[in-house]
């Protein structure tokens, strides 16, 4: 009895998916709920499994886009059978090889092959390569040719060669090489979500830059304690996440979306964090960040970037959040403008730290220094909101007491 694998349902929102790659081979003996795929949305990777044991019949090809309930493959029930078969398609091959002998007989002597004469199958190979049955030595009976022979002849031909050295001529110097890749679902859905944004939002950003030296002189003087005591390291995403939700309290349409003619405010913050994974930028969720402490947080997203390195994140872990926080400077970026994550209607971008002389009570000190950007939907946040809601996130952050406080 053969069962037909077919595309699972994966979200509401996800109509169809790519089959990024075959963990198991045509052919092989599968087990119950053993995986045999990868299937790729646009949010996030799934791993197929077997529904019953037996062996495996591939339908789709890799790369191959499917929709939802679409056909990936056979499993047909017992795996001696097939295997078996396989053993005997090259005594089956051999033999079919043998009995076509006596049809054709170009040259004959007496009633044995000539020398030289090819099998049926060898002289079709002679013929499209262009080889001289004369100038192969046949290791069959009498001499003859065999399949073996012709296709050892043609890796030896100089005539089958040629073709390979044609392009030398046409070679220019320096490396002029191209490739083209399809566009991975995520990726394509990344640029359709990041156009649009920009097509649909009245988009600005406004900076400011933050003195990160009361930050880690605390990191410096407790990071032993605090990874001693919750097992974690004391991060800047904790200290930046808990400054959001702070100044959350007193901007809130930073927080809010617009839904049709509505503007829809949260007395929650779910906090997306930007994460480069290896088949582009995820945006997985701190949910209710405004009630976790720094220890949570550094788990939460300790937990979430590991899952995104192994493509392991789930599209709950993605839908939703009301306000992303992107992170550039761990690639050496000193200044950006974030595209707003949509529907939410901020964003707020962290760079790299620089030393650089600033002023200080009348005199010029070096400090770590790190620029801080905010985008933000001009349709609901005003000029004084954004820049109120920066200027807040900069005063929690150079002083991080008032984390602690609330204050």
């Amino acid at each position: 009895m053969s069962l037909e694998i077919k595309v699972p349902p994966v979200g509401e929102s996800i109509t169809e998916v790519v089959l990024s790659r075959w963990v198991k081979n045509d052919g092989d003996v599968v087990e119950m709920d053993e995986v045999i795929a990868e299937l790729e949305s646009d949010k996030a990777t799934f791993e197929l499994t077997a529904e019953q044991a037996g062996t495996l019949k591939i339908v789709a090809a890799e790369g191959d886009t499917l929709a939802i309930g679409a056909v990936v493959c056979n499993i047909e029930e017992g795996g001696a059978a097939p295997a078996a078969k396989a053993e005997e398609a090259p005594k089956a091959a051999v033999a079919a090889d043998k009995a076509a002998a006596p049809v054709a007989a170009p040259a004959k002597s007496g009633d044995s092959y000539a020398t030289g004469t090819p099998s049926p199958s060898a002289g079709k190979i002679l013929a499209e390569k262009g080889v001289d049955a004369g100038t192969v030595k046949g290791t069959g009976v009498d001499g003859r040719i065999t399949k073996e022979d012709a296709l050892k002849a043609e890796k030896a031909s100089p005539k089958a060669a040629a073709p390979a050295a044609a392009p030398v001529a046409t070679a220019v110097a320096g490396a002029r090489a191209e490739r083209r890749q399809k566009m991975s679902p995520l990726r394509k859905t990344v640029a359709k979500r990041l156009v649009a944004v920009k097509n649909e939002t009245a988009m600005l950003t406004t900076f400011n830059e933050v003195n990160m030296k009361p930050i880690m002189d605390l990191r410096s003087k407790y990071k032993d304690q605090f990874k001693e005591k919750y097992g974690v390291g004391l991060g800047f995403m904790s200290f930046f996440t808990k400054a959001v939700c702070e100044a959350a309290k007193d901007f809130p349409a930073v927080n809010a979306r617009i839904d049709g003619e509505e503007v829809v405010y949260n007395d929650f913050v779910d906090v997306s964090i930007a994460v480069s994974a290896p088949k582009g930028l995820v945006v997985p969720i701190i949910r209710n960040a405004e009630s976790m402490t720094l220890a949570q947080i550094e788990k939460t997203v300790i937990e979430l970037a590991t899952k995104a390195r192994d493509s392991k994140l789930t599209i709950e872990e993605m839908t939703g959040g009301t306000f992303t926080i992107t992170n550039g400077g761990v690639f050496g970026s000193m200044m950006s403008t974030p595209i707003i994550n949509s529907p939410q209607s901020a964003i707020l971008g962290m760079h790299n730290i620089i030393e650089r002389p600033i002023a200080e009570k009348g005199e010029v000190v070096i400090r770590p220094m790190m620029y801080l950007a905010l985008s933000y939907d001009h349709r609901i946040i005003d000029g004084r909101e954004s820049v109120g809601f920066l200027v807040r996130v900069k005063q929690l952050l150079e002083d991080p007491a008032r984390l602690l406080l609330g204050i």
